[in-house]
């Protein structure tokens, strides 16, 4: 199994895939070049609404995938969306909304086809809402509830729950005037933590990423890797370190 799991696919104030294209061209550097493209979490994009924000969502990865050697076909493109999978190089899942994403992975059959590609060999790459699918559930996304999808499964690559995007709570630095009223992230963590006592959440910092093979795991980029367990003290892993499944070096 080969993954590369992205916290976020631009940095702020840098190009679209900017801070990623390089990883990820290092990532593929000796695969194929043909990636089948999920854009089902791109609900609104270049102005287009869903489905037409499809064709906007994928001709612009493929934009640039193009500069870089690579050619990007988009599954809702398919006639056949189980048989693109079967035949795809490399299987990538673009962020968005990650209830619209789930929904339609289920609605076109794909967790079981997916998952036994890139179990058998297939290199993937998410970003976002992409990486959050690799987990057994959606459960840790950020996102809006805006569809129902048959079932919050997902591809269940890795035994713990990304939270993309993950940011720290510094409440003490913010104006009282503009302070949220509401939970925090960690809050929210904590409650799925204290629902789900048995697993894990990786909180992946933004311009971080953590590169997969088998059951080996690279933490890529410049931020740390914050590790939350019920009832247990977080902990950081450091950018370039490797470990396992449960996180030990």
């Amino acid at each position: 199994m080969k993954l590369l799991l992205l916290s976020n696919s631009t940095n702020y104030k840098e190009p679209y895939l900017g801070w990623c294209m390089p990883l990820i061209s290092d990532f593929l550097r000796n695969e194929k070049k043909r990636i089948l493209f999920f854009p089902y979490a791109g609900v609104k994009v270049a102005g287009k609404n869903y489905p037409e924000s499809y064709d906007a969502y994928s001709e612009r990865v493929a934009t640039i995938f193009v500069q870089h050697g690579f050619q990007v076909d988009s599954i809702h493109n398919a006639i056949d969306p189980i048989e693109a999978v079967n035949q795809a190089d490399v299987i990538m899942v673009g962020g968005g909304n990650t209830f619209h994403l789930v929904h339609e992975i289920h609605a076109n059959g794909l967790i079981e086809p997916v998952r036994r590609k890139v179990l058998e060999g297939t290199p993937f790459i998410g970003w976002s809402a992409g990486s959050n699918v690799a987990c057994p559930t959606l459960r840790t996304t950020n996102d809006m509830p805006i569809i129902m999808p048959k079932s919050f499964q997902c591809f269940d690559f890795v035994p713990f729950q990304i939270n993309p995007h993950y940011i720290d709570p510094h409440p003490e630095e913010i104006n009282d005037a503009i302070r949220h009223g509401g939970e925090t992230r960690q809050d929210r963590i904590n409650e799925f933590l204290a629902v789900n006592p048995h697993i894990t959440v990786a909180g992946l910092r933004e311009g971080t990423a953590l590169w997969v093979e088998n059951d080996k795991i690279t933490l890529r980029g410049e931020r740390p890797l914050r590790i939350m367990r019920h009832e247990q003290e977080a902990f950081e892993i450091e950018p370039g370190s490797g470990f396992d499944f449960g996180f030990n070096a």
